[in-house]
């Protein structure tokens, strides 16, 4: 059996990956790739790991991914690999006492990140909860449809990926197709992603969602301006999740994500929790601030609040 090291090791990621892929080939569950397919099909499957292909190698697959995404939604599209920031480390506050339950941020979301619209995907869920019960998700409203928010009573809790110190989602990966960066999103190779979900069976936010189909995506509703381990396309039997929009946050000078922008009252947070000036850290010191699920250990980078 491997040992912790190896799993660690360049050639072991390799080799499980081959072995995935020839069981896929015997059982047909991810079947090669037709005899007459186009090139660029097969140099999409013999893809190396976004963590180990060459300086020369990751741009040659950017290019192939720009043209095949151009010729599919009638657009230039730019699909860029910005590393990390040196010194960030991205923290999320959201503060309850303002959140209005209005699903600005849902719409914002899908929109800047090229999410499905049929079937729809939401990388965030905003719960209503009952006032006098609390933080109780057991009894959480999911689909509340009132004819105007925030309705009386009630209170409202979005529940997103948390971007955990510890994510318990990269570990169960049986080919590393997911990982912490250094800045702390948590990301995913949708071209090395085997679709076995085994990500989504561990992580206990239900941040990560399953494309069972084709993602529905109008052409003249995709954001052209996409990074390989966030927004660009997504193909169907992949996982995906929300990476604080990592196309926006990581260029210099960095944007607020989607989320963020476009809250009407403020509720949301973001910031570089290593800057001791940042808004995030300023929310962590002075405000009540709680985690989901602290007693898994999984350390959240999301930080709810009450600033009143």
């Amino acid at each position: 059996m491997p040992n912790r090291e190896s799993r660690g090791n360049p050639a072991f990621r390799m080799s499980r990956r081959k072995m995935m892929k020839g069981v896929a080939a015997v059982f047909g569950a991810l079947a090669l790739p037709a005899k007459d397919a186009p090139a660029s099909v097969w140099e999409s499957f013999f893809q190396k790991h976004f963590r180990e292909m060459s300086k020369p190698e990751l741009e040659k697959v950017l290019a192939r991914l720009e043209s095949e995404y151009g010729k599919t939604y009638g657009k230039a599209v730019k699909v860029r690999a910005t590393p990390h920031i040196e010194g960030v480390s991205y923290g999320y506050g959201l503060d309850l006492s303002r959140c209005i339950g209005c699903r600005r941020c849902v719409y914002a979301c899908v929109q800047e990140n090229n999410q499905s619209r049929d079937p729809q995907i939401h990388y965030i869920r905003v719960l209503q909860l009952d006032k006098e019960r609390g933080v109780d998700l057991e009894h959480a409203e999911h689909y509340y449809n009132p004819s105007k928010v925030p309705e009386k009573g009630h209170f409202y809790m979005p529940v997103q990926c948390h971007q955990c110190e510890n994510p318990p989602c990269t570990k169960v990966c049986p080919v590393q197709a997911t990982w912490k960066e250094r800045d702390g999103i948590v990301v995913v190779d949708y071209n090395w992603c085997i679709g076995c979900r085994y990500c989504m069976a561990a992580c206990p936010y239900g941040a990560r969602h399953f494309n069972w189909k084709k993602p529905g995506l109008p052409a003249a509703e995709m954001n052209p301006d996409t990074h390989y381990l966030g927004n660009r396309p997504r193909p169907v039997g992949v996982v995906e999740k929300c990476t604080y929009c990592i196309q926006r946050v990581r260029n210099i000078p960095g944007r607020y994500t989607a989320c963020v922008e476009v809250c009407p009252v403020g509720a949301r947070k973001f910031g570089n929790l290593l800057d001791p000036e940042s808004e995030i850290r300023y929310v962590i010191e002075n405000k009540r601030v709680f985690i989901l699920k602290e007693d898994l250990n999984t350390r959240p980078k999301f930080y709810y609040f009450y600033a009143t």
